[in-house]
């Protein structure tokens, strides 16, 4: 293992620090915000553009303070049982990934001045409570079990919502709803990543909602969230806020249902397969959810 990290360039430890598995989650939102817009008439390319490498941005963000600040705190050990993380592992100083992260909040801090010429002030106060939640997160927001709660918010809620709004300038029952399956699947990214690290992170005093309520009923919450995210879709139907074509996503369900098994079954490192995987079923969720409204509306 020291042979490969010696062998690593520039370029590959950054790509590790941003961990680039992570990134399909920041977009699910913004994917389905948009295709809320596209069904009511109200998409515009560019401000759906910039939501895209915005929520992208602030997510690359909120990596690297994971990393630095995990390791600042001591909350990290040689033994970790997930990504390898750069500042621990030697491979960046934190004044180079603090740098780093800086860099990237300022990116997204641009995006976000150009949101608020489309959309107004209310995506100044989204934008900066993302970055202050992203910096929180290491510290008081995980320790306290609180993880879940905030990401719902921000990959969920604010997320669907607020693409929706940047192009429409008004929300709709439609996105508020679809926040809610959306939001589940993220947070589901962070039950998986809990559930990996619960020992850990009992010896660390690390107090997240998986150490509180123990391996069986995070494996539970893992199943109930998911299960939650495509029941709601019939129910959403019936209620006539988006076509009956997005029970597409339907197809993405044998998909799911193999992570399922492994979160399940797995524990420790091979979790970090169900990690990636429930990432990706947020994406093809998204995205089967889009091709449903555009079908419905070439039919």
């Amino acid at each position: 293992m020291d042979m490969q990290k010696e062998n690593l360039t520039k370029t590959q430890i950054w790509l590790l620090a941003i961990r680039p598995k992570t990134l399909p989650a920041a977009g699910a939102g913004v994917i389905t915000g948009s295709a809320l817009a596209f069904y009511d008439g109200k998409f515009v390319f560019l401000p759906a553009f910039a939501a895209l490498i915005g929520a992208i941005f602030l997510q690359i963000g909120s990596n690297l303070a994971n990393d630095v600040f995990d390791y600042l705190r001591g909350a990290e050990s040689k033994e970790r049982l997930g990504p390898l993380r750069v500042t621990q592992a030697g491979l960046l100083s934190p004044r180079e990934v603090q740098t780093g992260m800086w860099i990237t909040f300022a990116l997204a801090a641009l995006i976000g001045v150009y949101l608020i010429t489309v959309a107004g002030w209310a995506i100044l106060l989204i934008g900066l409570t993302a970055i202050l939640a992203a910096i929180a997160y290491t510290g008081p927001i995980s320790d306290k079990g609180l993880g879940d709660i905030f990401v719902f918010l921000y990959f969920g809620v604010a997320a669907v919502v607020g693409t929706y709004y940047v192009q429409a300038l008004k929300t709709s029952p439609a996105a508020w709803w679809m926040s809610v399956p959306i939001g589940l699947l993220i947070v589901n990214i962070l039950v998986v990543n809990n559930l990996r690290d619960i020992d850990a992170d009992k010896a660390a005093r690390k107090i997240t909602l998986a150490v509180r309520m123990g391996v069986s009923a995070t494996r539970k919450e893992y199943f109930v969230l998911l299960s939650i995210s495509y029941l709601i879709l019939p129910l959403l139907v019936w209620m006539q806020l988006i076509p009956v074509l997005t029970l597409l996503v339907w197809l993405s369900i044998p998909f799911a249902w193999k992570v399922v098994r492994k979160v399940q079954t797995e524990s420790g490192r091979p979790l970090n397969a169900a990690l990636a995987g429930t990432g990706k079923i947020a994406l093809i969720y998204s995205l089967l959810f889009f091709a449903g409204v555009v079908l419905d509306g070439v039919f």
